[in-house]
């Protein structure tokens, strides 16, 4: 099993990514520099936290015409697993590979800090190790962290059980608490949260582990 790690100009959670996969959980992988487009070999797919190509416009706003992720959207179709996680979240949003977006925090100040959520696996598969309502912790570090959708499209990712992710105390003023979500078929899971920096006692706690785990089957 191989996992594919999304780097651009100005990723910065590339290397805390490949980290977690291989120092603690022993799953390879390979950096896929935001021109290539070989995604041969690969079980799965992260875009990693930082600021792709200076967040410049909007956060992800540059970074979804990347060549890579042209590949990255048939991986997807096919049913592929991936992930993203912060500035990988938004470049999702933009792709359209999920729904909303991603706007200032409600208090316009960057947050980074340890934070209470509730998991709802609902048909998610990146989450399928956890329960139902289970109480995990993960950091976050994100000043555009804020998810924005119209009632009728929370209403619809609700009926779905596409919100997997919410904020047992929500820093952000994301509408409905998200914290992340999936899409219908449940194979790409975007989050704020950062489940790279929970994988070891000693930086952060364990609850980011089983998150990354799940691509073992």
């Amino acid at each position: 099993m191989t996992v594919g790690i999304v780097v651009f100009p100005g990723s910065n959670c590339d290397r805390d990514v490949r980290w977690a996969l291989e120092g603690c959980l022993g799953i390879p992988t390979r950096f896929l520099w935001h021109e290539e487009r070989d995604l041969g070999g690969l079980d799965a797919v992260v875009l990693p936290g930082g600021f792709s190509y200076g967040d410049y416009l909007r956060c992800g706003a540059i970074a979804r015409f990347a060549p890579v992720l042209e590949e990255v959207c048939s991986f997807a179709a096919a049913g592929g697993p991936v992930l993203g996680i912060c500035n990988g979240f938004q470049v999702l949003t933009e792709l359209g590979l999920l729904p909303g977006a991603l706007t200032r925090n409600r208090d316009l100040h960057f947050l980074c800090q340890p934070q209470p959520l509730r998991v709802s696996p609902g048909p998610c598969t990146w989450l399928r190790s956890y329960g139902d309502e289970e109480a995990i912790t993960l950091p976050i570090a994100h000043g555009e962290g804020r998810f924005q959708i119209d009632p009728q499209g929370l209403a619809e990712l609700e009926d779905r059980h596409q919100v997997v992710l919410r904020y047992g105390d929500n820093p952000n003023g994301s509408v409905g608490d998200v914290a992340g979500l999936c899409n219908a078929r449940g194979n790409v899971l975007g989050l704020m949260p950062h489940p790279e920096r929970a994988c070891d006692p000693a930086t952060g706690g364990l609850d980011g582990r089983r998150l990354l785990a799940s691509v073992l089957g």
